[in-house]
């Protein structure tokens, strides 16, 4: 797994570089099957510093995410929480599209049965 943070416009320092390299990282938590991770930060305003990931997942599916704040930390956070959220919703969709069509089919029916009792009483 490939992680690049770049900065455009200015320089980070390696303090700054090697937290949002452990920011970035933290997206493997949720989702294993990402090929890249890429961190651009732009500095060409210094007093709201863009920042935005491009994250690359098997089979051609590309996450992306940008914010921009008053502080740099602040906005990797952000823009990373974006990401990850992105990451979770693909792969609950995943799961579910991947679950055995029986059980699919009963969970209808089953949400159903409750109600039915409750109209009965």
């Amino acid at each position: 797994m490939q992680i690049q943070v770049t900065a455009r416009h200015g320089h980070l320092s390696d303090e700054s570089h090697d937290r949002v390299k452990a920011k970035a990282e933290k997206l493997l938590r949720h989702f294993d099957r990402l090929m890249s991770i890429e961190v651009v930060i732009d500095l060409q305003d210094s007093n709201k510093p863009r920042v935005d990931v491009l994250v690359s997942a098997e089979h051609k599916h590309d996450f992306v995410a940008h914010d921009q704040s008053m502080n740099l930390m602040t906005s990797v956070e952000a823009a990373i929480h974006k990401v990850d959220q992105q990451v979770r919703k693909y792969k609950e969709r995943i799961i579910e599209n991947h679950r055995d069509p029986e059980v699919k089919r009963l969970a209808p029916e089953a949400a159903g049965a409750d109600t039915d009792d409750d109209v009965e009483n």
